[in-house]
């Protein structure tokens, strides 16, 4: 079996990328994810805000591969701001928790100078297991 394009249904076409690729395997690649909606629309223009609709939608990824965010190993962050992050704490767990409750993969955060798409702030990458 090839690897399987995974795009949820009613999401804008992702150009020059896949959102997802499930691999023969069971291992779901999940691209880079910002903080804009299904439409590609930045509705959020805060670092907490944008965080949360980022991990939505690595969660809409999983789903629409057959998954749980349980099946989710890891997850790389990509963020513009490290003092507005480390501010943020609270804010950041109780927005990652309404996402995705208390199951914490394993998880890198690197900040960086820029993203591709000029209002975003963050980025966040995944791996996960999608049992047959």
């Amino acid at each position: 079996m090839k690897p399987r394009v995974i795009h949820p249904e009613g999401w804008a076409q992702a150009l020059g990328y896949a959102n997802g690729m499930l691999m023969a395997d069971g291992t779901l690649h999940i691209g880079g994810q910002i903080g804009w909606t299904k439409d590609k629309v930045f509705e959020a223009k805060d670092f907490i805000g944008q965080m949360e609709q980022a991990l939505s939608n690595v969660a809409e990824i999983v789903k629409a591969a057959g998954g749980e965010i349980t099946d989710i190993g890891r997850l790389t962050w990509f963020v513009k701001d490290k003092a507005e992050y480390l501010a943020k704490q609270k804010e950041v767990g109780a927005a990652y928790r309404r996402v995705f409750g208390k199951h914490f993969p394993a998880m890198s955060m690197i900040v960086i100078k820029d993203l591709v798409e000029d209002e975003a702030l963050i980025e966040i990458e995944g791996t996960a297991y999608i049992p047959s």
